[in-house]
């Protein structure tokens, strides 16, 4: 049985966000295993820096909606140095990580905050800059997230939106399929099918002006299949049996059984498209 899109199955959040040990353990093995690519917030920084003009002066408020454990709102808040940098996320265990994690930065008031990206917590015209970075496709609805970002932007406000390649890891797909640990899982819906590398400009244009979009293919190589199934174990995609999930070493024994234990590589294009409130300058 092909399952459905656990990204947007409510009654799945709980267990994918529900505690920080899955989001941690995925961020880790693939940033450990990534050999090409910029980090994102930082490409996101570069971003803003090209659209912005010298006269814009200092960024009033900054929002990063998806904000997850605030590895990149850190990012955002230490090199663009806004007045004050709002966090958002639904699960509330994160953003309580998150404020653990970037906790005060001088001269900046940061606060992370709970809540729907379908109804910001933020006034009307608020924002300097908009963040939204691999989460839209979370929502069956993604352009009503994206009407939201338009409603919270200042007049003249940036927005910086972010998400993958629908065959995103396609190879890891092959390696599960094949091994027999999921013989469909090569035929499940992409985790990203509701906002990807194909559509996010198109989603954009329902709200916003679109004045760039940019892709960076990121390749990642994991160093042997211990390495593999520590990113495996976290991916949601997967219909594993249950002595597995959470269990990277009894993967780990079941791939050798299949494949030769080495390195494993694998890639995603990572798309971002800039774009401005409408009637803000181009």
């Amino acid at each position: 049985m092909i399952s459905t899109n656990p990204f947007l199955d409510p009654d799945r959040q709980g267990d994918l966000y529900g505690n920080v040990t899955r989001p941690a353990a995925r961020s880790g093995a693939l940033l450990r295993a990534k050999t090409a690519g910029l980090p994102v917030p930082v490409t996101i920084v570069e971003l803003v820096a090209t659209h912005r003009t010298a006269t814009d002066g200092r960024l009033e408020l900054v929002v990063d909606i998806g904000c997850g454990r605030g590895t990149g709102s850190r990012v955002l808040a230490e090199r663009l140095k806004p007045n004050r940098l709002v966090g958002l996320d639904a699960s509330l265990v994160l953003v309580n990580e998150a404020r653990r994690r970037v906790g005060c930065l001088p001269g900046i008031q940061v606060a992370f905050l709970q809540g729907d990206f379908h109804q910001l917590p933020l006034p009307d015209e608020s924002c300097a800059l908009a963040v939204a970075a691999f989460c839209l496709y979370h929502s069956p609805h993604p352009e009503r997230a994206i009407a939201e970002i338009a409603r919270v932007l200042a007049p003249g406000g940036l927005a910086v939106l972010v998400t993958k390649e629908l065959d995103s890891y396609r190879e890891m797909d092959a390696l599960v399929a094949t091994a027999g640990l999921d013989p469909h899982a090569q035929q499940h819906e992409s985790l990203y099918t509701a906002a990807h590398s194909g559509n996010l400009a198109d989603l954009a244009k329902t709200a916003l002006g679109v004045v760039a979009v940019e892709h960076e293919e990121h390749i990642f190589t994991f160093h042997d299949l211990d390495h593999a199934a520590q990113y495996l174990v976290t991916n949601p995609k997967y219909d594993l049996a249950p002595d597995l999930y959470g269990n990277p070493r009894a993967l780990a024994a079941t791939l050798r059984e299949w494949h030769p234990d080495q390195p494993v590589s694998t890639s995603s294009v990572i798309t971002y498209v800039v774009a401005r409130r409408r009637g803000g300058p181009a």
